[in-house]
């Protein structure tokens, strides 16, 4: 992560009015500019840029994963194509062999990654009604290495006592991701209350309209972040400059 992109303290409705700027931009413009561009010129031939393909790197996609990290209070966001490529994201970092268990009305889409998808990479998928403490508690394995909950739900809308199960998952050695796409940052932060990851699918609240697909995973973690950075510039499926912008 740049160091260049500052996070002023300050009142999270403020913070989403200012959003974040670049101490290295030259021209200090109050709206990021966007860099369109899927290459960048090298000082010479023997050293690098701060940038060099924008499947690695973009300096827009930057501002846009700086401004979700400063709201959700973590220590890095990573953007994507879409919510599900985030959210395919955290689910195979279980790897193979591994389960998750995740809210019995998850969304089609989550479902659908769960249980069509990830079973031919050896992942296995168990489902529960995640506002149950006792029935969350009651359904962690062994294996269990992903718990996934959505709170509220899509589409049911249901609530989940975050604080409870991010216990059960410390005590389990489960890693608890929050899907909050329906709250957003301004009613929820649940790195707060003891999630390691948040996932978002940009393309709903944080974007606003309806003009971009995106989704954000933020995370407590810095060399968590470093993982997933790593497999995401391997796969590349790293949001667009463009949707970047439009959803900054």
């Amino acid at each position: 992560m740049r160091d260049d992109l500052r996070r002023p303290e300050m009142h999270v409705d403020t913070r989403i009015a200012r959003g974040v700027r670049r101490d290295d931009d030259p021209h200090r413009a109050t709206s990021p500019p966007l860099y369109q561009t899927a290459t960048f010129a090298q000082p010479g031939a023997d050293g690098d840029g701060a940038y060099d393909y924008s499947r690695s790197g973009n300096p827009t996609r930057e501002v846009l994963e700086h401004a979700v990290r400063d709201l959700e209070g973590g220590a890095f966001a990573l953007s994507y194509a879409s919510g599900m490529a985030a959210v395919a994201a955290v689910a195979r970092l279980v790897g193979a062999g591994g389960r998750v268990l995740a809210g019995d009305d998850s969304y089609g889409g989550t479902f659908r990654l769960l249980t069509r998808v990830l079973p031919a990479l050896g992942i296995a998928a168990d489902f529960v009604d995640t506002t149950d403490a006792r029935a969350v508690r009651d359904a962690i394995r062994p294996d269990t290495k992903l718990v996934l909950v959505e709170t509220p739900t899509n589409p049911m809308q249901r609530v989940v006592d975050l604080a409870a199960l991010a216990g059960l998952c410390r005590s389990a050695g489960a890693c608890f991701a929050v899907d909050n796409t329906f709250a957003s940052p301004v009613l929820q932060r649940p790195l707060e209350h003891g999630a390691d990851l948040v996932v978002h699918s940009a393309t709903k609240f944080l974007a606003g309209h309806g003009d971009a697909t995106a989704g954000v995973v933020v995370g407590r973690d810095a060399a968590l972040g470093e993982e997933l950075a790593f497999a995401r510039n391997a796969e590349g499926s790293a949001l667009a400059p463009f949707e970047a912008w439009l959803v900054a």
